[in-house]
Parts: C-alpha cells; sequence; structure tokens
C-alpha cells in the first residue's frame, strides 16, 4: 500500500531539514527559495513498540515493520495557483500525494531568511491555503464546465452526480472552504475523490520551533497554530527540525542518552511519523511466526479477506477464514498457547472487520 504524504510550506520553513531527519535521505537544504524543485520521495518505518513486545514472546528469525513514504515538495509562494515561482509544478506535486504534512516556522532565526520578511505562522498558513484553494477551483470550475454538457443528454447516474458534487465543492471554495469541508454520502465520496482536489486532503500542522521553545512547551506562535488548526479540525504537532536532524545523524547507541537528557523517550519525528499514518486512517496488523514477524498497513474498517489480500491476492482471492488474537492478548498471557487456553484465540470469517494490533494468520485455497 504504497501511501504517500507531501510535506510543504513556504521556503526556508524547515522542509527539507525535517526531510532529511525523517529519511535520512539528501534533499538539499539550503538558505534560498526552491533549493528543492523535484520532490524527494523517502520511505521511512512506522515506529510500533508493539512489534518488539510481540517479538519478546514469539522469537522470528527476522522483523519486517511496515512502512510509508514522505515526499519533500519545494516551497510554494504567493501565486503559485497562477505559476508563480514554478507553482503549477509544485502543486501537482501535492496532487499526486495523499495527505499533507503542511510545516509552520514558528521561530525566529536572524541568519534563515523568511520569504515574506518576518515571522507570522497564521499568515504563512493563509498563503499556502489559499493557493491550493485557487488551484482547486480552478481546477472545479473547467471540470464542471466539461460534464455538465455531457450529462445534459446523458442517462449516467454517475455522471449526473459527479455534477452534483462539483457544484457541492465549487460552492465551498467560493467561500473560501476547503473541499473536505462538504457534506458528501458514501456515494458521493470517491467521486470526491477522483477529482484530485488539493484541499480535500487530510492536514497535519508541524509546528517547526527552536530547542529552547521546544523543551518549553511552545510559544505564543505555537499557541495561534493550535487555535487556528482546531477552527479547521485539524491537527498539529510540535517539532524542531534542527534537533531532529542531530538526532538522526547519532548512531542508533547514542540516541537513548541524547534523547533522555531532553527528558524525551523518543525522537519527535516518531510522534510525526505515526500522526501522518493516523491522518491516512491507517491501521497495523501484524503476522507472527518462528520465520518472521511482520507488520501489514491495511485502512480502518477492512474486513479480513481484504486485509489477506495485502500479503497476496491468491489470500483474498481463497480466503476460507482468519485465526486470529490481539496482541494485547499475547503481551497478557505471554504464548500464543495461553492465549489458546484462555479462550482468545478465534476463528473468524469474510465479514470480519480486523482491528489495530491483531495478530492473523489466514486460511485460504487458490
Amino acid at each position: 500500500m504504497a501511501l504517500q504524504v507531501g510535506i510543504v510550506g513556504l521556503p526556508n520553513v524547515g522542509k527539507s531539514t525535517l526531510f532529511n531527519a525523517l529519511t535520512s535521505a539528501k534533499a538539499e537544504a539550503a538558505n534560498y527559495p526552491f533549493c528543492t524543485i523535484d520532490p524527494n520521495v523517502g520511505v521511512v518505518t512506522v515506529p510500533d513498540p508493539r512489534m518488539d513486545k510481540i517479538t519478546t514472546f514469539i522469537k522470528p528469525q527476522k522483523v519486517i515493520p511496515t512502512t510509508m513514504e514522505f515526499v519533500d515538495i519545494a516551497g510554494i509562494v504567493k501565486g503559485a495557483s497562477q505559476g508563480e515561482g514554478l507553482g503549477n509544478q509544485f502543486l501537482s506535486h501535492i496532487r499526486q500525494t495523499d495527505a499533507i504534512v503542511h510545516v509552520v516556522r514558528c521561530f525566529d532565526d536572524p541568519n534563515i531568511v523568511h520569504v515574506a520578511g518576518s515571522v507570522d505562522p497564521i499568515r504563512d498558513i493563509e498563503i499556502i491555503n489559499t493557493e491550493l484553494l485557487l488551484a482547486d477551483l480552478d481546477s472545479v470550475e473547467k471540470r464542471l464546465q466539461r460534464i455538465e454538457k455531457q450529462a445534459k443528454n446523458s442517462t449516467d447516474k454517475k455522471l449526473k452526480a459527479e455534477v452534483e458534487v462539483a457544484k457541492k465543492v465549487q460552492e465551498a471554495l467560493g467561500k473560501g472552504l476547503p473541499a473536505r469541508s462538504v457534506t458528501l454520502d458514501e456515494f458521493e465520496m470517491p467521486l470526491l475523490k477522483e477529482m484530485h482536489l488539493l484541499t480535500a486532503k487530510p492536514v497535519l500542522y508541524a509546528m517547526n520551533v527552536s530547542d529552547s521553545d521546544f523543551a518549553a512547551g511552545g510559544n505564543d506562535w505555537t499557541k495561534a497554530v493550535i487555535a487556528r488548526a482546531a477552527e479547521e479540525n485539524n491537527k498539529t504537532i510540535m517539532i524542531c527540525s534542527a534537533m531532529e536532524a542531530e538526532i538522526a545523524l547519532l548512531p542508533p547507541e547514542d540516541r537513548a542518552d541524547f534523547l533522555a537528557a531532553l527528558g524525551a523517550e523518543e525522537p519527535g519525528l516518531n510522534r510525526l511519523i505515526r500522526e501522518a499514518y493516523t491522518l491516512l486512517g491507517l491501521q497495523t496488523y501484524f503476522t507472527a511466526g518462528e520465520k518472521e514477524v511482520r507488520a501489514w498497513t491495511i485502512r480502518a474498517n477492512t474486513k479480513a479477506p481484504q486485509a489477506a489480500g495485502v500479503i497476496h491476492t491468491d489470500f483474498e482471492k481463497g480466503f476460507i477464514r482468519a485465526e486470529t488474537y490481539h496482541c494485547e492478548d499475547l503481551f497478557n498471557y505471554k504464548s500464543e498457547q495461553a492465549v489458546k487456553d484462555a479462550g482468545k484465540y478465534r476463528v473468524e470469517g469474510k465479514e470480519y472487520v480486523v482491528k489495530d494490533g491483531d495478530i492473523l494468520f489466514f486460511r485460504f485455497n487458490v
């Protein structure tokens, strides 16, 4: 399941520094706009402490965590929706992602130029949001023009429904509201997804602060961003990109001491990755045995046959049943046999909705 999260923001807010720390990649990070023109894609491991606990009780030959992709997209400037600063190219890169991490500058540093001349995260948010919204409005109006003509002489119910969805979205965008704010039913939601709109994507604001403000729990700028995000029904996370970049460069054996000195249990990037994972509506199930313990990514509310299909399409086609128990049962009872003895080991059919943290063994016949 190759789902991507785009890292966006104005130039010089710390996007590429954050991306480098996330992926240990070498995206160029420099003190001028457009130093990252082609999107950099990095695959990151989704940190999950449950995997380590599972291997305490089931000793595998190898452990395979699940992953997700982050895309570092060049800084967007005012006028991007009209093509300013290679805007059309950058916006098309965002359009292909599934969710957005919007990095907002909440630190002051005279050595790092701000493209707008001063630090004002709310203004920065409005610049980015406006550009995404204007690009969507242009896209929807062109689409509506085309499909309305087609729908006039057509009996295609899907096409007529698409016209209605486009009108609802156009109305929202005209009021300055994102496409994700439009209330749609189960039939209409897939039609919205087919439009690949920028403002339909879920958003997480990553508030980039100095190390001193991170230790202090934030500043006035972060308070303003948190309030703004709450109004938009979006989430926030506070990070210090520079500090995370330092941690990422340390040998793994030295990171624990560094984090302990900061009073932290884990890097802030772990929280960011997990928040992005949740933002995409994803969850994890495990397969566990002597050969390997492996994490698999599925969307929330996925049924057992489709979850099996993530491993191999034959598993879904020939699905018979799923044998399952939750990882918490393993942690409580200490072995699979003890889980069975306690009556927690179950056999589930095609309608079973897989839960986050389930350990599954699939029976199939092809």
